[in-house]
């Protein structure tokens, strides 16, 4: 270390040269925490961080096309990379800014790292208001980046350049934190971004961020062996924190040794591969009939790594035996803590390794174990028959999954975040590696899909990368197709077109609403025609296949599944970021499986539809529980 010594530079060049030293650690496996940065420049960040990247070459600057899209990028990127490393992303004031705050929200929620670094108004404010400042009358040191505190894990507004002296080793911290983790905004006036001040030199020095393996208290770890021996039906819900712990081998020996077979939560899918006898695949709202009978009279549930969100317990409806107790394993005591369950606060993995060997004479019940296995073929035959359902005109959902999921490489990774297909690919898709399923559904952002799809193939470049994406999240954010072009990191994208938002239009015929204002057609009437109008309303002219063209992309138009296989084939061969395009069904939908979503129906209403399912909404409503 060299003390007393200085170097003068700007604030921006300070903040990158601090980055690009920046490094995490586990299990001793050593890799920088940023990637690179992703950004686009305007006059709050040019001369500042632009400036700074653009004398720093070594510390990778990624032009990209829309600012939600480059922090979904950051994020998918820090999934794939298990929450290890991630990207920075910049951008100017004011819309710039603002713009991000969508992914800062999916990121925050989700428990994924990502910097940004949006420019911000003047700090020595002589010159205010200036061009996209809010101005707040109460309060001369508010901008729009105030709209970032509520979804960041740590936010600070850098007035002078010193103050990143303090700001970024704390940035650092929460960053590389697997409790703390998730956005981290440091808004940069733009003026303060382009003053110097003499660093310490050792502030520049290499560092090293320890992200280590907590374990659980021992008196807890015994009590919760004690509660497993007493119990008679243990079920494991695996969440993403055992996938980000890189515990996937620990739970399959775990599963073997006890027999306690294992439901999964959307970002928990892959923790046991789908032939494994005891992976009974999604539980929950969007669960298999598998997953969803063995939680119904589960004694005790061993949650690993999950937040039990409201689809997991299909709102708090999937447990219901009266007996039931939980076991928390989480390295976030807020999560553990939920549903009065014992706390188990520490790492997925050493946690198993350390239950494992409190358990080592223990297993179920052989007959227990049999109908778990005997429930998992029985849902491996059902996939089957919806694999094999050949629907016309058009595809239907659980064919086309079922086609990608057979001819993708084993290896490959596919893509989705919203609309109806991730829970038709939580109860369908087959995993066969903890990353092979990639669902972005903390947050369930239209739009995440593509961006998502880069970020994954940027952190693993030699596998194929499906992006799965509905009509209405491609007509939301597509534009870094060309980002994929320019970098050179090839797609395959999936458009199932189905003629609007199919997702919320089935939830609409549910609520006895029809559909209304789902569909993408020109109004009937002054209104927005629902799902009983059938053919008679005429269908937006939109042309997928040549805006994806546009863009850079390869196109391949299919009309029947058999076209669509084809085209999946043809995809593996092309040289760039290629999208298939096929319409499919509105309609065939994969059964509910004995799981309910809490979504309240008016109470009062004019339509006979509306009020017969307010009487069904009622009758599930009394199966919620609460677990005290």
């Amino acid at each position: 270390m060299t003390e007393g010594k200085t170097r003068r530079m700007t604030m921006a060049q300070a903040v990158i040269n601090f980055l690009k030293n920046q490094y995490s650690e586990r299990d001793g496996l050593e890799q920088p925490v940023f990637a690179g940065c992703f950004g686009i420049f305007g006059h709050g960040n040019v001369a500042g961080i632009g400036q700074a990247l653009q004398q720093n070459l070594d510390f990778r600057y990624y032009q990209v096309r829309n600012e939600q899209a480059m922090v979904h990028t950051a994020s998918a990127y820090a999934k794939i990379k298990d929450r290890l490393q991630t990207f920075v992303c910049t951008s100017s004031i004011g819309p710039g800014a603002t713009n991000m705050l969508t992914g800062a929200a999916l990121a925050t929620i989700n428990h994924l790292p990502v910097l940004l670094l949006p420019g911000d108004i003047f700090a020595r404010r002589n010159v205010a208001p200036v061009l996209q400042q809010l101005e707040f009358p109460a309060s001369q040191d508010v901008s729009v980046n105030d709209c970032f505190r509520p979804v960041s894990r740590y936010w600070d507004r850098i007035n002078r350049p010193d103050q990143i002296l303090t700001a970024l080793p704390t940035a650092l911290r929460v960053l590389t934190s697997p409790v703390d983790t998730g956005t981290v905004t440091l808004a940069l006036p733009q003026d303060v971004q382009t003053e110097a001040y003499d660093y310490p030199v050792e502030f520049f020095e290499k560092r090293v961020w320890h992200v280590g393996r907590q374990r659980p208290d021992a008196a807890s770890l015994s009590k919760a062996a004690e509660m497993i021996r007493q119990s008679q039906r243990p079920m494991i819900i695996a969440g993403g924190g055992l996938i980000y712990s890189g515990a996937t081998e620990t739970l399959r020996e775990f599963v073997d040794s006890t027999g306690i077979p294992v439901g999964e939560s959307m970002a928990g899918k892959g923790s046991l591969r789908y032939d494994h006898p005891l992976c009974l695949g999604g539980v929950g709202a969007t669960g298999t009939l598998a997953a969803n009978r063995i939680a119904k009279e589960a004694d005790l549930v061993i949650g690993i790594g999950t937040r039990y969100s409201d689809f997991t317990t299909a709102s708090k409806t999937a447990f219901q035996n009266p007996d039931v107790r939980f076991i928390n394993i989480n390295v976030a005591e807020f999560d553990a803590a939920k549903h009065f369950g014992l706390m188990l606060v520490g790492d997925a993995k050493v946690t198993l390794e350390e239950l494992l060997t409190a358990l080592q004479d223990y297993h179920v019940a052989d007959a227990y174990r049999q109908e778990a296995a005997q429930l998992h073929d029985q849902w491996e035959t059902e996939v089957e028959r919806i694999y094999a359902i050949h629907n016309e005109p058009l595809p239907s959902q659980g064919e086309l999954i079922g086609l990608l999921n057979e001819l993708s490489s084993p290896d490959a990774i596919m893509v989705n975040a919203a609309g109806s297909m991730p829970g038709d690919l939580h109860k369908l898709w087959r995993a066969r590696h903890p990353k092979n399923f990639h669902l972005e559904y903390g947050y369930s952002c239209m739009g995440y899909e593509i961006a998502g799809g880069l970020g994954v193939k940027m952190a693993a470049p030699d596998r194929e990368v499906y992006v799965i994406v509905g009509d209405g999240s491609y007509l939301m954010l597509s534009s870094d197709i060309a980002t994929s072009i320019q970098e050179g990191y090839k797609l395959i994208i999936i458009l199932w077109d189905n003629g609007g938002f199919k997702s919320i239009g089935s939830l609409s015929r549910s609520l006895g609403q029809d559909g209304f204002g789902t569909r993408f057609v020109f109004p009937q009437e002054d209104k927005l025609a629902g799902d009983s109008a059938g053919d008679s309303v005429e269908g937006l002219p939109i042309d997928f296949a040549a805006n994806a063209r546009s863009l850079g992309a390869e196109v391949i138009s299919c009309k029947t599944a058999h076209d669509y296989a084809a085209a999946l084939e043809a995809a593996r061969k092309t040289d760039r970021t290629t999208l298939i395009y096929i319409r499919n069904d509105r309609y065939v939908n994969v059964p509910g499986y004995e799981s309910w979503w809490d979504v309240q129906v008016a109470e009062v209403s004019e339509m006979p539809s509306v009020d017969e399912a307010r009487k069904q909404w009622e009758a599930m409503r009394k199966k919620e529980r609460l677990f005290l």
